[in-house]
């Protein structure tokens, strides 16, 4: 059973004074599908009774913070980088270009980047502060791990039509036995990522 969580025990910023962004990624560890990340800037009073780390959340959760997350941010922007791609440049690098991508959509220009994890790329001059486990201590962090997660899942839902033999509709492109199973079945797709290892 998902715990419901208070948004008031989350950290509304770092620098009080500055325009901030969060960011965080979805997806790093499947076997198929692209990378997501997330970058929003909220508003400086932003609350609510669900927010917090994506992972902690239900789907209705998640969707219903999505929304609200859209709606109320002063500006918020999603970037993707696919299985080709992150082939070409590892899943690390993938993921802080995902980042990249999606700062570079902002329609306001934070002041500083809060990135979820201990490693990043700098981001055009913006500063950033590295927080380890932030999307459980940030509310930007937090908000930016629920769009980056909502909008990959969107999109895996629309790849599992295209590949139904997958379970992309129930396993989002992660690592269960048997995505594997079905990886050894039907061998792999252009949507999987070939630098993995996608078999047991």
């Amino acid at each position: 059973m998902k715990k419901t969580f208070n948004a008031n025990t989350l950290r509304p910023f770092l620098m009080e004074n500055l325009v901030e962004a969060g960011c965080d990624e979805a997806g790093r560890g499947c076997l198929a599908g692209p990378v997501f990340a997330a970058a929003v800037i909220l508003p400086r009073h932003f609350s609510h009774r669900f927010l917090n780390d994506s992972k902690q959340l239900t789907v209705n959760q998640r969707n219903e913070l999505r929304l609200i997350i859209e709606n109320q941010s002063i500006a918020w922007a999603v970037g993707m980088v696919t299985a080709l791609e992150i082939d070409q440049i590892n899943i690390l690098n993938a993921s802080f270009l995902a980042m990249h991508r999606a700062i570079e959509q902002l329609t306001t220009r934070p002041d500083h980047l809060l990135i979820d994890g201990n490693r990043f790329t700098p981001y055009l001059g913006i500063p950033h502060t590295c927080i380890v486990k932030g999307d459980s201590l940030y509310r930007s962090i937090a908000a930016a791990s629920i769009l980056a997660k909502t909008h990959r899942d969107e999109w895996m839902l629309n790849a599992a039509i295209q590949f139904p033999n997958y379970e992309w509709h129930s396993n989002k492109g992660y690592p269960t036995k048997a995505h594997r199973k079905a990886i050894a079945l039907h061998g792999a797709t252009v949507l999987h990522r070939r630098s993995f290892r996608l078999l047991e």
